[in-house]
């Protein structure tokens, strides 16, 4: 099964392009104009621990020779038969090879759909089937780990794929068992350049076309497919760009895998958008990625708050690195604490841009220059749309955005009021895969229902502060109780590093509060002082925990999400 062309209907197409906010854009002919513009400069960085992880020793490419082995792997693709709308599964980490393939498959019109390296045949199997993958890239070698032989093992349960391919740089140093397709980076030759070049002149991508089935998280329920075609994915990547300034001086330090908006449109965009350096890095090692922001002179990279959070506390091993070149940070995926943003600017004179996204098109985005104190950057996001109040991003005059009672369905205007938001605009996607037999996830307006609960604050009703997943409250004695909000708080207490608060089963009450923290080395934490440094607070009283679990650390998804649900199946009341 391939794709069907034109993701998002005609009409929207039309009048967002009238708006100016769509272009006929295409990330395969950015591509190509930042190969024209800055051929010979260096494009694209694999991570310096390649050679432990994959066998084989990193490389540094310039835009000239990535776009040659681009070239190259996309006329493999052909000749084995893959075509427009095609959906390919990746699983590669964050290398040269990853890029390669990205590229490579967009510019013959291939649709790319990536999965975490931590995902096992289950997983391979539930999304390839979903989303009838055609082939299957992947990496000969994992760490310990054959990727492709597990792709192989389960074959037989995706029908629609033809082709299990094993392609990296070291594919030769291995062993590679005889169904797989071995493909290498290589520069492309004369008849290989004729071949693409004939493709694309006769089949040129439309802006509209699938790029990307990026998957949910899967933190509440099954992963669902996202697809998301040139339009969407190059209006959101403007918030990330706008935000945190990228220009073509950025060397950006991706930790983040490329699997979803924050390693796509955070990075990876980005840097195609600009045409600035890419340096990659996977899996997450931190002497390995304090090392590269030193070495390669890092000025922008992503991070996860809990990481953020735990060096601030180690100041020993902050005194021995360098971040001189370090000017911004990204974070996001869980709620900021002030207390680690205002860290991060008052010793180290960073800015750590607030981030709050979903697969879906939202993109909000809490930059130093909207939010110069670091209490309100970690707090609020911007409220596009708010009266008298511009911001610094050109996204801020493209996307509607309302707070809508899940009560009574009337829209929220006063301030303090949660409210899901729901929003509207060229960052949004059509829809999920399969999406007839799903809940639609838009409102009789067109407006994505997010699931995520607001509200509005600021003496201008200027800012939306974030509550928490609109299923992840917890209710006391029929009182709401936001654990976003209370986990702010908790993050607070300097004994803390990660935090993550559920509700226990109460047959009196209904739910009881709980607090799953990890300390910082050393530290010890007892529920009568938690207790205590939360009533200093002055906050309500029936939001206090009753209960304080301690853990080493905090189950994640792979892209860094408390996974809450098997958090309270590892806890239990």
């Amino acid at each position: 099964m391939t794709m069907a062309r034109g993701l998002h209907p005609a009409a929207r197409v039309a009048d967002f392009q009238a708006r100016g906010w769509w272009t006929d854009e295409t990330v395969d002919r950015l591509f190509a104009e930042q190969v024209g513009a800055r051929g010979d400069h260096l494009a694209v960085v694999d991570p310096a621990n390649r050679e432990a992880l994959l066998g084989s020793p990193p490389r540094r490419l310039t835009w000239s020779q990535l776009s040659d082995e681009v070239t190259h792997l996309a006329a493999r693709l052909l000749g084995l038969g893959l075509g427009r709308g095609d959906v390919l599964g990746v699983q590669l980490p964050n290398t040269i090879e990853l890029v390669e393939v990205y590229l490579a498959a967009w510019t013959i019109g291939v649709v790319v759909s990536p999965l975490p390296m931590q995902y096992r045949e289950h997983e391979i199997v539930t999304m390839g089937t979903q989303a009838s993958f055609v082939a299957f890239v992947t990496s000969p070698r994992f760490g310990g780990r054959s990727p492709v032989a597990e792709v192989l093992g389960v074959r037989d349960r995706m029908p629609t794929v033809e082709h299990v391919v094993a392609f990296g740089a070291d594919v030769e140093l291995h062993g590679m068992p005889p169904d797989a397709v071995c493909l290498q980076p290589l520069p492309a030759t004369d008849d290989e350049r004729a071949l693409v070049t004939e493709h694309v002149s006769a089949d040129p991508n439309d802006a509209n076309d699938a790029l990307t089935i990026c998957w949910t998280s899967g933190t509440e329920s099954e992963p669902k497919g996202v697809p998301r075609c040139h339009l969407d994915w190059l209006a959101v990547t403007w918030a990330t760009v706008d935000a945190p300034g990228v220009t073509a001086d950025d060397v950006l330090l991706n930790p983040f895998p490329m699997i979803n908006m924050a390693g796509i449109s955070g990075m990876f965009l980005p840097w195609i958008r600009t045409g600035c350096v890419l340096v990659q890095h996977h899996p997450f090692d931190l002497p390995t990625f304090l090392a590269q922001i030193a070495t390669e002179r890092a000025t922008y990279t992503v991070a996860p708050p809990a990481l953020l959070s735990m060096l601030l506390h180690n100041e020993a091993l902050m005194a021995k690195v360098d971040l001189s070149s370090l000017t911004r940070i990204g974070s996001g995926s869980v709620p900021l604490q002030p207390a680690m943003v205002r860290g991060w600017q008052e010793k180290h004179g960073i800015g750590i841009i607030n981030f709050f996204g979903s697969n879906e098109g939202v993109g909000l985005l809490s930059s130093p220059d909207d939010f110069p104190d670091p209490d309100e950057r970690a707090r609020f996001f911007p409220r596009f749309g708010a009266p008298d109040v511009k911001w610094s991003t050109r996204v801020s005059e493209w996307i509607d955005v309302r707070l809508v009672d899940l009560v009574t369905g009337d829209d929220i205007t006063a301030p303090g009021v949660p409210g899901e938001m729901r929003l509207n605009g060229p960052t949004v996607f059509a829809g999920y895969l399969n999406g007839a037999a799903r809940p639609s996830p838009f409102d009789d307006q067109g407006y994505l229902c997010s699931g995520d609960l607001f509200e509005i604050a600021g003496d201008q009703g200027q800012f939306l502060h974030y509550l928490d997943r609109a299923r992840d409250l917890v209710i006391r004695g029929g009182m709401n109780i936001a654990p976003a909000e209370l986990e702010g708080l908790i993050a607070d207490h300097p004994a803390v590093v990660d935090v993550a608060v559920i509700g226990d089963p109460d047959d009196l009450l209904g739910e009881r509060v709980a607090a799953v923290v990890s300390l910082a080395p050393g530290e010890s934490l007892t529920l009568d002082q938690l207790v205590a440094f939360l009533r200093n607070k002055r906050i309500a009283s029936f939001k206090l925990p009753e209960r304080l679990e301690i853990r080493d650390e905090l189950p994640r998804n792979p892209v860094g999400k408390i996974l809450k649900r098997a958090l309270r199946q590892q806890v239990g009341p």
